[in-house]
């Protein structure tokens, strides 16, 4: 079934979205919601990770809270429920949570030991997070919101890190891009691409902000460098 539940550290069980490709084989993929919780977009984007090749697990991030609304898929029109999960989420048991997630990935039968992220928004600092504190074997940040305050942790990152930013993000503003640009820029690990004239949830399919051709891009980008660190 599509729908499992996970161990986590403490022992109680995660919800999670998981999609196998056709052969039952292959690399590991986390992938790592935004705001808007295990939705209909999230589980769309694991099975088309699946069809890919890679056995793809997203986690609901938010079952500590009282997720009666965020189990219904939230969109951009439940913002306002949507915001009260992002303010009240723990980072660091969301970490703790995706590190549970990654332990379960590498003992699913089929899966070759690689295992990979890719975080949007709230998931793509998370993925950056993941980066830097575990020992996944590459990671995919979209537009990720706080990384700036995460940039000592830059350091510690050793597997390949992609980062997609929107120009015109206004979450992400330029002075912050600039700022997080310089200290990434240190690391060789790490790769930064600006999409030009793109808003911060530029690839969320449906999304008001979908920029269709900086989608393209960022995603023949992901796509390419999943299959040389993870299918290679």
């Amino acid at each position: 079934m599509p729908d499992i539940q996970i161990n986590s550290l403490d022992g109680s069980l995660i919800p999670a979205y998981v999609a196998h490709p056709a052969s039952g084989n292959g690399p590991g993929l986390i992938l790592i919601h935004e705001i808007f919780g295990l939705n209909g977009v999230m589980r769309a984007l694991c099975d088309n990770f699946a069809a890919r090749g890679f056995i793809t697990v997203c986690p609901d991030l938010f079952w500590r809270q009282n997720t009666s609304d965020a189990s219904l898929s939230l969109t951009e029109s439940d913002w306002e429920t949507a915001s009260k999960y992002y303010k009240n989420f723990d980072v660091e048991a969301g970490v703790r949570d995706l590190l549970a997630a990654l332990a379960y990935v590498r003992k699913v039968p089929g899966c070759g030991g690689k295992v990979g992220t890719v975080g949007y928004c709230l998931g793509a600092r998370l993925a950056f997070l993941m980066a830097s504190r575990s020992d996944v074997d590459c990671a995919v940040s979209y537009y990720g919101v706080g990384i700036d305050s995460l940039l000592d942790e830059v350091h510690d990152i050793r597997a390949p890190f992609l980062l997609h930013l929107g120009e015109q993000d206004k979450l992400v503003p330029a002075p912050t891009q600039k700022r997080i640009m310089s200290f990434l820029s240190r690391n060789p690990a790490i790769r930064v691409l600006v999409h030009p004239m793109a808003d911060h949830g530029f690839a969320r399919t449906g999304g008001a902000k979908l920029n269709p051709e900086s989608a393209d891009s960022a995603n023949k980008e992901t796509n390419a460098f999943l299959e040389e660190h993870l299918l290679s």
